[in-house]
């Protein structure tokens, strides 16, 4: 076993090779961590596998090809022949909160599991500020044009290697549609007291949504 981190007193490792789990236990998928009631225990598995993504894709050094040791001191893989450190990669995305006095954007996926309702979401490119992230994924995405935009918090989502940023903003203009059909399925503007939204008390993206229903943003 490979250990991972502690939280509180209960440590974590990941068992590096494929085994059966004990009859009183079954394997989930990681799509299911947000239902948990126990969400520490969610937070833990996701971070799990988001290190056991990284371990798996970082064996060998990309500068030399020789393989890769774990660091003693830090969460790091060592080249002991080149020298090279490679660190867990961190990818930031933003969710965008997008609103239009009491109306906020709200979308669905094109293609994915998720079919619930969500916010705009998408990575930060190389070169770019997670604020100009916002105004170009809403317009590449719904073909909006937006001000005001505003840090809220962010969240480690460690299913997919990310850290969420999460972010509002006002519509700047007209409020006409344009939305990417290849990205999403639906993008709609939704009255304040009409969303359909629970907060799974998990995802940043169900917070933020439900923050703006209670009229908090």
């Amino acid at each position: 076993m490979q250990y991972l981190f502690r939280i509180n007193e209960e440590r974590y490792f990941l068992i590096v090779e494929k085994v059966e789990p004990l009859t009183e236990y079954e394997w989930e998928s990681t799509r299911n961590l947000r239902k948990f009631e126990w969400k520490e225990l969610a937070f833990a598995a996701a971070t799990s596998y988001h290190l056991y993504q990284w371990y798996r894709d970082n064996q060998y050094c990309g500068r030399c090809g020789e393989e890769l040791e774990h660091d003693h001191t830090e969460r790091m893989l060592r080249c002991n022949a080149c020298g090279n450190m490679i660190f867990p990669k961190i990818a930031p995305a933003v969710i965008v909160g997008v609103i239009d006095g009491n109306k906020i954007l709200l979308t669905k996926y094109n293609g994915r599991v998720y079919k619930k309702y969500a916010l705009i979401a998408g990575f930060t490119e190389i070169g770019e500020t997670a604020e100009e992230t916002v105004a170009r994924e809403v317009m590449e995405e719904v073909g909006l044009k937006v001000k005001n935009i505003r840090y809220y918090k962010s969240q480690p989502w460690g299913t997919d290697c990310n850290l969420l940023l999460g972010f509002f903003c006002d519509l700047d203009g007209d409020d006409t549609i344009t939305m990417d059909e290849k990205e999403l399925s639906t993008a709609e503007w939704f009255e304040r007291d009409e969303m359909p939204v629970d907060d799974d008390g998990f995802s940043l993206t169900r917070e933020m949504m439900s923050i703006f229903k209670r009229g908090v943003m």
